[in-house]
This record gives structure tokens, C-alpha cells and sequence, in this order.
């Protein structure tokens, strides 16, 4: 232990006493991480000791990416909702479409039975509307599989912040464990005096 270690997990002990009750409150919030960061950076310059600030810079960093996969999932998430309004507005067009083709066929078919000319026009008729079906369920498949690749980047964005999350626990066993070697150390150096 040297003299620069002291004020650092005194810093840094500080911090997490501060955090406690916010993190308690808001739950864990990227705006709290960047204020974190932003203290050991300062205490890392009045105290002149690089490893603060390099700890600064890396929590500094893995808020500002956690931040930026929050967004990310929010726009994802907004993506998807408005595919499914699409996709309702769709299905319900395509459903009133249907009635309606289903309605003028029986219209068709009962004239077809007085009128030879009339059934070969129902039969055109019939052929297109199976083209339009044929279509529209190809853009529906088209929309599913657009649909699948967005809840796949969502799930990637997903784990990105997950493995965000594990580095940060890494980061603050890192310095719980450092901060219980000073404290043994020190105990251990007060039983030796």
C-alpha cells in the first residue's frame, strides 16, 4: 500500500456510499454511471492519479455504450410496435378485401349460371384476385422476415448490454477485492505496530 492507494479507495468507497441510495431510488441508471465517472475523473486530476482516471475513462465508456444500447432497444422496440400496428392495419384490410372478393364471387357465380359470357369473365376475374392473394402473402412473408431480423438485433443489443453489465460487475469486484487487500493490509500492519 502507498500513499496514492490510500485517497483512491477512499475515493472510491465515497462514491459507492453516495450511489447506494440512488441506485436504491432510480434503479441502475446510465445517468448516475456517467456522474460516477465524471467523479473519479475529477478526484483522479486533484489527486494526480492516472489509475482513477483510467478507471474514469472506463466506466466513462461503458456508460456512454449502455446508453447507447438503451437507445437502440427503445427505437427497436418503437420499430416493432409500429410493424405490428402495419401488420394489424394489413390483416384487416387484406380480411375486409377478402368479404368483399367473396361477396362479388357469389355475385359472379350467380350470373354465370344465366350467361356463358359472364362465367368466363368470373374466371379472369378469380385469376387475378388469386394473383393479388399470391402477393400480398408474399409482402406478408416479406414483413415477417423483416420483423424477424429487427427482434434479432434486438436480441443482440440485448446481449451487448448484458455483457456490458458483467464487465461493470467485474469492475466493482475488482475494486471491492482491492479495497478488502488495503483494509487487511492495513489491519494487518496496525496488529504488527
Amino acid at each position: 500500500m502507498n500513499l496514492r492507494t490510500i485517497p483512491r479507495a477512499a475515493v472510491s468507497g465515497y462514491i459507492k456510499v453516495l450511489r447506494w441510495p440512488v441506485d436504491r431510488v432510480l434503479g441502475h441508471s446510465t445517468s448516475v454511471d456517467r456522474a460516477e465517472a465524471e467523479a473519479r475523473a475529477v478526484a483522479g486530476t486533484v489527486l494526480a492519479d492516472e489509475e482513477l482516471q483510467r478507471d474514469a475513462g472506463r466506466r466513462r465508456v461503458a456508460a456512454k455504450e449502455r446508453g447507447r444500447a438503451q437507445a437502440l432497444r427503445e427505437e427497436a422496440n418503437q420499430r416493432v410496435e409500429q410493424a405490428d400496428r402495419e401488420a394489424q392495419e394489413r390483416k384487416r384490410d387484406a380480411e375486409q378485401a377478402r368479404q368483399t372478393a367473396h361477396q362479388r364471387a357469389e355475385e359472379r357465380e350467380r350470373r354465370a349460371e344465366q350467361e356463358r359470357e359472364e362465367e368466363e369473365r368470373r374466371a379472369e376475374e378469380a385469376a387475378r384476385k388469386r394473383r393479388e392473394a399470391s402477393e400480398a402473402a408474399a409482402a406478408a412473408r416479406e414483413e415477417a422476415r423483416a420483423e424477424r431480423e429487427r427482434k434479432d438485433r434486438l436480441e443482440q443489443l440485448e446481449a451487448q448490454e448484458e455483457a456490458l453489465a458483467e464487465q461493470e460487475e467485474a469492475l466493482i469486484a475488482k475494486d471491492e477485492a482491492k479495497r478488502l487487500r488495503e483494509t487487511a493490509g492495513r489491519t494487518k500492519a496496525q496488529r504488527k505496530g
